[in-house]
């Protein structure tokens, strides 16, 4: 439920605080006053259109704060989702709106318009003369029948909807391996070739380009190797004036050096050191410059496999990596292929079998809906009569549609209010007091089991009058003990039962301004004698008296 308005510098407020009460909450004032105002205000605060135009004068800003009650509505999922501190019951919504835009926060976190509009269906209901009432829609029509018949259509349609998505997600799947299937033979047999190519290239590693390169690099340079490698061993170990002879003779002074000076002793053994390391460099030099062969065929054969490389990495991405994995790629595609046409007739067997399960569960729901329709337009009738429709005709109209995921029933609700008149779409029936009724009957019916907390009536009982404004009461206050009410009226009997009376008024102070009050006692009973009235007297007084009890 909504327990507090917050409104600052909104078109002709400059600064109001209201606290609500749970039940029915009345607004009442002098016409032209602007009693829709307050209405606008908490629809823009949910998410509604709203331009710098609502800026009061020459504020910088409007702001509208909304605190709700939250005792219907589990939110953890949606708040964490929307990254939104969850504060239990208490949730505050706040509308900024500037000359350049407008900002809206949960609980102090920003959200966007769509969220809003969201979080306003899960909230809020609101009814006037002038808008199209959700109830009209026939899509909204098999939503309430089946919120009537949960008991028994609920379990229905939750095993019925695990076979339909499941019966969606098989003709995806089939449209999948269609699609994939739809190729020409002659691009089977391309698919083939490329696959081939690059399966019978037998390529050894991601790098094997690189190592092929280094190779011939080296047989292609193999007298140059030979020359500088021996040249190195030669200077190294050769006859005359090699390096090991001088570390050799260098060993020797040492040797001797350090009989004399011990200190020598660790120099000695750094030359002993150098030579061992040298004699292995002259084995290892000799050994490579012998394995050197100058191998013809070894070079054609590294060149015809580079170039066979460098043609697949042409085609396909410039590198072995990405021949590799185009490779891997395009043998998924073919075995796919050859997949889908091994399949596509199998699924269609399982989609036809599963059509018909959906049919037969679709059917069963729909023969149980049909019972419930009856009931529940029994039930709309008899709440009609009460609320002075005395001719009134009502049916559920049923028509067999396309399987979805509320079955194959497309469900209208139809009504006639004179004897004279064939049954007719709800949205096709004329007087605005007559909708305002069969509105009032389904939600008085739907009451107990609605999440939503707040319903808000703008004007709903122009049009009636005596008898019927009487029903109109009734049913209203009945309602508003299992949801909170926002309702402007004008007739004296509906605002006599309100648990919190609004008054509306414009001042000139230098500046035209709105404001509300709460009323309450000898106030209270005077603006129900005015609606009474038109003007207060003792008679119209006595008369308020009477309908307040």
């Amino acid at each position: 439920m909504l327990s507090k308005i917050l409104i600052k510098n909104y078109i002709l407020i400059d600064e109001l605080e209201l606290d609500l009460a749970e039940g029915l909450n009345i607004i009442t004032g002098e016409t032209g006053a602007g009693k829709s105002i307050l209405i606008n205000a908490i629809d823009i605060a949910f998410g509604a259109k709203a331009g710098k135009e609502v800026i009061k004068g020459d504020a910088e800003k409007a702001v509208i704060e909304l605190t709700l009650c939250n005792k219907k509505q589990d939110l953890s999922e949606l708040f964490d989702e929307n990254g939104i501190d969850n504060c239990g019951c208490e949730i505050v919504l706040s509308r900024e709106i500037t000359k350049t835009g407008s900002r809206s926060r949960v609980n102090g976190c920003l959200v966007n318009q769509e969220f809003m509009r969201h979080f306003r269906e899960l909230f809020i209901d609101v009814h006037s003369q002038h808008q199209t009432y959700s109830f009209l829609q026939p899509k909204y029509h098999i939503i309430l029948l089946d919120a009537y018949a949960k008991n028994t259509c609920g379990v229905m349609l939750e095993n019925y909807r695990k076979e339909f998505y499941a019966y969606k997600e098989m003709q995806s799947k089939l449209e999948d391996l269609k699609n994939s299937a739809d190729k020409t033979e002659e691009q089977i047999d391309f698919l083939k070739f490329q696959v081939n190519e690059i399966d019978e290239a037998q390529i050894k590693s991601a790098n094997e380009d690189e190592e092929l390169n280094n190779e011939l690099a080296v047989l292609e340079n193999v007298e140059k190797l030979k020359d500088l490698t021996g040249a190195s061993y030669w200077a190294i170990s050769g006859d005359d004036g090699a390096i090991i002879d001088a570390l050799m003779q260098i060993k020797m002074n040492l040797s001797k050096a350090s009989n004399m000076d011990s200190s020598l002793e660790e120099q000695e053994g750094k030359v002993i050191e150098a030579i061992e390391v040298l004699k292995d460099l002259s084995s290892n030099l000799r050994e490579y410059s012998s394995s050197l062969d100058n191998d013809e065929e070894k070079i054609n054969s590294i060149q015809e496999r580079l170039f066979l490389l460098d043609k697949l990495k042409r085609k396909y991405g410039g590198s072995i990596e990405s021949v590799m994995a185009q490779g891997e790629k395009l043998r998924q595609e073919l075995n796919g292929i050859e997949f889908s046409t091994q399949n596509i007739e199998e699924l269609e067997r399982e989609i036809i079998e599963k059509r018909s399960k959906l049919e037969l569960l679709a059917g069963e729901i729909s023969e149980e809906r049909q019972n419930y329709a009856k009931v529940l337009s029994g039930l709309i009738v008899e709440k009609l009569e009460k609320l002075e429709l005395p001719k009134v005709k009502f049916e559920i109209h049923f028509e067999r549609g396309e399987l979805s995921a509320n079955g194959f029933d497309k469900v209208e609700f139809l009504i006639s209010t004179n004897i004279s008149e064939g049954l007719k779409p709800l949205a096709k029936v004329a007087s605005g007091g007559e909708i305002s009724r069969v509105m009032l009957a389904i939600k008085t019916i739907f009451a107990q089991s609605d999440n939503i907390g707040t319903v808000i009536f703008d004007e709903i009982d122009t049009g009636i009058s005596g008898k019927t404004s009487q029903a109109v009461a009734d049913e209203v206050k009945a309602l508003s003990e299992y949801m909170q009410i926002i309702m402007i009226t004008h007739q004296a009997i509906i605002a006599s039962k309100s648990d919190r009376h609004f008054y509306v008024k414009k001042t000139q102070d230098g500046k035209t301004s709105v404001d509300i009050s709460i009323l309450e006692g000898e106030a209270k009973l005077k603006a129900v004698a005015e609606l009474a009235g038109g003007e207060i007297t003792d008679e119209s007084l006595k008369f308020a008296q009477t309908l307040m009890g």
